[in-house]
């Protein structure tokens, strides 16, 4: 009995079983394309066999570099049909972070869009892991991916030229399905999603099968409530290299029997078109997509559309209020992070905007003091959490295993963030207590952007910090001293920082100090940084003009 269990509660049996179930239903849409529940299934099974021929087996690592497309939900259920492991990252990273994060994952083989091959050819060069590269024609229209030829038949040959095995995706997936099947269990690892550092380079969060199958069993328990039907869609515009995606978007959806919407990536402009020709009633949206979507000019029929929920956030009281009574729809914030899943959160029956809600039953949470002592109701401290359930949350910091333990403190692990409970059980996010930012829903490693900004040559010292945004969430502020006799003007300082770093990294605010404020061991003080904020002498990229290339 137990061992069935074991089998069950992994994804590509949850699959198979809803294609049993559902059989050409249309599980998926994406652009003017539809897929079945069984279409799916066979599409893993040929991703499967097309794996097993490049001699990939289970507990290997295979990096994706691609925009949202079918194509990676079926890679993710092929690797679980294998035991393989997955490695989705942010594809806006570059140079030395993407290197990292390909290297430090012991990926064996890269997934990747044809016009990605600008920023892949030289971490190709750099990591002799990597032996064969499947190539997928790309089309994306943004400019972070232009080039002068991104062609598929271009990535090939400079793949080729660098001495590694290279495969156009149709023929990866040119075969009749039928795969060596691998005996695979719900604690067996799935994925390595990576999450920004805080006094170091990202650490990789290598999470179990069952991380993906119990955070949908809970969102779905969290929908009950909102009748989710079979016939009900799913809005899904995250990203799939993102935890939130797969939670609250492909893996509900599958585990409910309903319908989803795979959008490339988010569009203010498309969004509500989308919501009423799909009638999508939930969307996985989240983080400043809702203040954007406020920005927009209001519409006599704002509130006509059929969506119910966004289940995401943040949302200040504020906005959530003006969210629903212009739009209809309620937002419905929680607490969580890559490597917990989400413990606490609002349910329709229990809403309180502005909060991250209550306790989920399947954890256990508490608030304590910086000597790790229990603090009582409306009293700010680190949140710390443990899950009740087996296998509910990541298995270690892969390859860091001072990071896990230095995590798992006590016995509980400690998020880093502070927070407080209130008289009626929910939890106040207030402020992070590790040197992390988030912008736009992307999390930034401090760390990460000061790596970048330190290395060039005019710069002797440099602090990021997180500065509230119009959005509610942060924007990246950069403070920094100059080696004697240097210029060096912000303008140039961003040029540098655009060509080493994903766009949402770089700078919006840039401070150039004599020095920085340091304590007694020289460590900078990034609360002083914090209290001044944006001063007067700050230099602001968008109020100069200065625009991005993504």
């Amino acid at each position: 009995m137990v061992q069935d269990i074991a089998r069950e509660r992994v994804l590509h049996n949850l699959l198979e079983r809803q294609a049993e179930k559902y059989g050409r239903r249309t599980y998926m849409y994406y652009e003017d394309k539809e897929f079945s529940f069984v279409e799916v299934n066979k599409k893993a099974n040929r991703v499967v066999c097309g794996l097993q021929k490049l001699g990939v087996a289970k507990g290997d690592k295979v990096a994706v570099v691609m925009e949202n497309c079918p194509e990676v939900i079926f890679l993710m259920f092929g690797l679980s049909k294998l035991g393989a492991v997955v490695v989705p990252i942010n594809i806006y990273h570059k140079g030395d972070i993407m290197t990292y994060m390909v290297e430090h994952s012991d990926s064996s083989i890269l997934v990747m869009h044809s016009q990605f091959i600008d920023r892949l050819g030289m971490v190709l060069k750099k990591t002799p892991k990597v032996q064969t590269v499947v190539v997928l024609e790309g089309d994306s229209d943004d400019q972070a991916m232009d080039s002068s030829d991104t062609s598929l038949v271009t990535a090939v040959e400079q793949i080729g030229a660098l001495g590694k095995q290279v495969v156009k995706w149709p023929e990866f997936v040119d075969n009749d399905g039928l795969y060596q099947q691998t005996d695979v269990i719900f604690s067996d690892p799935i994925m390595i999603l990576y999450t920004s550092g805080t006094t170091g380079l990202s650490k990789g969060v290598l999470l179990p099968q069952n991380v993906l199958y119990s955070q949908a069993e809970c969102f779905y328990t969290w929908t009950l409530e909102l009748d989710l039907h079979e016939e009900d869609c799913i809005y899904n515009p995250s990203p799939l290299f993102h935890a939130q995606a797969w939670h609250a978007g492909v893996n509900l959806a599958l585990l409910r029997g309903a319908r989803m919407v795979l959008k490339k990536k988010f569009s203010a402009s498309s969004h509500w078109d989308d919501i009423k020709r799909y009638g999508c009633t939930h969307s996985t949206a989240f983080g400043a997509t809702n203040s954007i979507l406020l920005l927009a000019d209001p519409k006599p029929d704002d509130a006509d559309n059929p969506l119910k929920v966004i289940l995401g956030g943040p949302a200040s009281e504020k906005l959530y209020q003006e969210f629903e009574a212009r739009f209809g729809a309620k937002i419905l914030e929680f607490y969580g992070s890559t490597e917990l899943g989400a413990p606490t959160r609002n349910k329709i029956s229990y809403c309180k905007p502005g909060t991250c809600g209550k306790r989920h039953p399947d954890y256990a949470i508490k608030i304590v003091d910086e000597d790790g002592v229990d603090v009582g109701v409306n009293t700010p401290g680190e949140v710390l959490a443990r899950p009740l359930k087996q296998s509910m949350m990541m298995l270690e910091y892969y390859k860091m295993p001072e990071k896990t333990v230095e995590a798992w403190g006590d016995l509980w692990f400690h998020t880093g963030d502070c927070g407080f409970f209130d008289e009626d059980g929910f939890l106040h996010f207030s402020d992070r207590k590790k040197d992390s930012l988030r912008r736009r829903g992307e999390n930034i490693s401090s760390f990460e952007v000061e790596k970048v900004v330190n290395s060039h040559p005019a710069v002797r010292e440099s602090a990021v910090i997180g500065v509230q945004s119009e959005f509610g969430d942060d924007e990246v502020m950069l403070c920094l001293a100059l080696k004697p006799g240097q210029i060096l003007s912000p303008e140039d300082l961003i040029a540098f920082c655009e060509d080493r770093m994903a766009y949402f990294m770089v700078p919006r605010y840039v401070r150039y100090m004599d020095d920085l404020p340091k304590n007694v061991v020289l460590r900078v003080e990034k609360y002083k940084l914090r209290e001044e904020g944006v001063t007067p002498d700050t230099w602001d990229r968008e109020k100069n003009g200065y625009k991005l290339k993504r």
